[in-house]
């Protein structure tokens, strides 16, 4: 958790563990004293005391006088030992820790291609870097009752076109044919919707910069599924013959004239 955390928080919780801390061995100090140069009862002197043990500061104004003072140090000194190794270790794990920014067309569309209906997404990588050899998988969910009468959450693969992708950059279409194999064959939205059917969808891959595996999920409800759609073209040519790539229209669908039957017909 504190290593996927915002690092507001992560910074936050350990200065907040550091001066909570210090607050206690104050309140330690305050009762046992025995604490030069520190005002009776004082629990400000007692918490700069405090801070100036735990941070190894020792401006040499104060300084423990008795037993009972002085073993209060040794706790702090070992504590605040184990606090700066536990927040050393977190930040540098934090930093180490290479994460993906996948990005995911808001809906998946079915529509036909080449004569057949096919289900479809985009994603592509939000960071500068490259994610290499990535794997695709799918995954459909949905609820089915038994002959027993009880209803079962049944997960199923849904083979993909290309489920590897070698770089993946800016735009990648993952495609899955609906034929007579396909766990999707026969269906339409109100099925999908009665059975609250979900796609669910896994990337991995490699980090071209840190050189670390990282992967992303998504999931497409129901009725983020639209039928009879397409995704607008992302790809256009030039007057000059270059290729070029509009992110802006990554989520963008269009109506497609064919229309499919539930039977996954095309017509």
């Amino acid at each position: 958790m504190i290593l996927r955390a915002p690092w507001s928080l992560t910074l936050g919780g350990i200065a907040l563990t550091y001066l909570c801390a210090n607050a206690l061995f104050a309140i330690g100090y305050v009762c046992t004293g025995g604490v030069a140069n520190v005002a009776p009862g004082s629990f400000k002197d007692a918490f700069f005391f405090s801070v100036q043990t735990m941070g190894t500061i020792g401006y040499g104004t104060a300084f423990p006088r008795s037993d009972a003072a002085n073993e209060m140090v040794v706790a702090e000194s070992l504590s605040g030992l184990l606090l700066t190794a536990l927040g050393t270790g977190l930040v540098f794990a934090k930093f180490s820790r290479s994460t993906a920014r996948f990005v995911f067309t808001r809906q998946a569309v079915v529509g036909p291609m080449n004569g057949a209906p096919t289900l479809s997404f985009r994603l592509g990588n939000a960071r500068g870097n490259q994610i290499v050899n990535a794997e695709i998988h799918v995954t459909l969910v949905r609820t089915e009752q038994t002959a027993e009468g009880r209803t079962f959450y049944r997960a199923v693969d849904v083979p993909i076109a290309r489920d590897r992708a070698l770089t993946l950059d800016r735009s990648f279409t993952v495609l899955h044919v609906i034929d007579e194999k396909s766990p999707l064959r026969g269906e339409t939205a109100a099925t999908l919707a009665a059975q609250e059917a979900e796609l669910m969808i896994m990337v991995a891959g490699l980090d071209d910069t840190f050189m670390q595996q990282v992967h992303g999920r998504h999931r497409y409800f129901a009725h983020q599924i639209l039928w009879n759609h397409r995704h607008v073209d992302v790809l256009s040519e030039t007057p000059a013959g270059d290729l070029l790539l509009d992110l802006r229209k990554f989520h963008e669908v269009e109506p497609v004239e064919q229309v499919m039957d539930p039977a996954g017909i095309s017509r």
